[in-house]
């Protein structure tokens, strides 16, 4: 009887073991594929706090909220199943649908930076719009805009683990899926109320209180400035190296091996450094992709319009 219990014992210990490393495995799993889809996160970072631009201070938080839950419905409803069944049924798939996602981050970044060079920069909502139908119009947009950028998440983090089975990769989706939209939003929250947490501090009779929140309120503007500049690079760079890595994937290797060899040239000819400096070679070479490809998707969606234009006034 005592042999059979320690016996039972060492195989719940076993199995305790067992499942500990499979969560340990899960975890760095769901690690990397969040690292991988790090460009675009920050990307969804940079865009979320223009749609709370202006709005009333007490709606700021319910909006962030709502598009929030509407990431969630996005991830969880939508592209998650959809981008597991098409793991499953046609994997070959993947490349072709995350590079014209890619195309479209090129597209989104290229139209930023024409807007900036002509000096009307578009912003995808008005930031004075009031009343029920406008706030619910508002949070539309900016759940259709996160769903662009959700899809890619998921399908680089999906990328990332497809040689994991079925069940570790819905969970380990799950998890990225969670962690990725707590920290977007969380950290949108945090930004969009510095400023009022920025006046509860200068109104405090410390000194030094006071300096924070005046500091605090006159760096928002410059912070949204920076996240808009960050946002438009990731946009580029991300959907640039999609392009880049998707076009050696499906045979074209001749872009990635070019950059690929400026990149051992570069880490081989300035050492202790030579890494970093590889790492803003690839960098710079898939942003400067992705604006050349957005310029051109930009200029052709721009060009079709007028074409039947003129064609409908003949």
């Amino acid at each position: 009887m005592a042999g059979g219990l320690v016996g039972l014992l060492d195989d719940v210990a076993a199995l305790a073991r067992l499942a500990a490393a499979s969560v340990d495995d899960i975890g760095m799993a769901a690690g990397r594929a969040t690292g991988k889809a790090a460009g675009v996160v920050i990307d969804d970072a940079a865009v979320t706090p223009q749609y709370v631009t202006g709005v009333d201070p007490s709606r700021e938080l319910p909006i962030i909220r709502r598009i929030a839950m509407g990431s969630l419905r996005n991830k969880f409803l939508f592209i998650l199943p959809a981008a597991l069944l098409l793991s499953a049924v046609a994997p070959w798939l993947l490349t072709p649908i995350l590079m014209l996602g890619g195309g479209y981050l090129c597209y989104e970044g290229a139209h930023k930076v024409w807007g900036r060079l002509r000096g009307h920069e578009h912003h995808a909502e008005p930031a004075s719009r009031r009343g029920a139908d406008a706030e619910d119009a508002l949070v539309s947009s900016a759940v259709r805009t996160d769903f662009i950028l959700s899809a890619e998440i998921m399908v680089i983090a999906l990328n990332s683990v497809a040689s994991e089975s079925f069940v570790s990769r819905l969970v380990i989706l799950a998890v990225v899926a969670l962690v990725i939209t707590v920290a977007v939003y969380g950290a949108v929250a945090g930004i969009v109320k510095m400023d009022d947490a920025g006046l509860k501090l200068a109104a405090r009779p410390s000194e030094a209180a006071q300096r924070v929140g005046r500091g605090l309120v006159a760096g928002m503007p410059r912070l949204l400035a920076v996240l808009s500049v960050v946002g438009t690079a990731a946009m580029l760079w991300v959907g640039g190296h999609i392009e880049l890595v998707g076009l050696e994937e499906l045979g074209f290797t001749a872009p990635y091996d070019a950059v690929h060899h400026v990149e051992e040239i570069v880490h081989d000819a300035v050492p202790g450094v030579g890494a970093v400096l590889a790492w803003l070679v690839n960098t710079a070479a898939s942003a400067v992709l992705g604006l050349a490809l957005g310029l051109a998707i930009l200029g052709v969606v721009h060009l079709v319009p007028r074409r039947e234009k003129a064609a409908a006034a003949h």
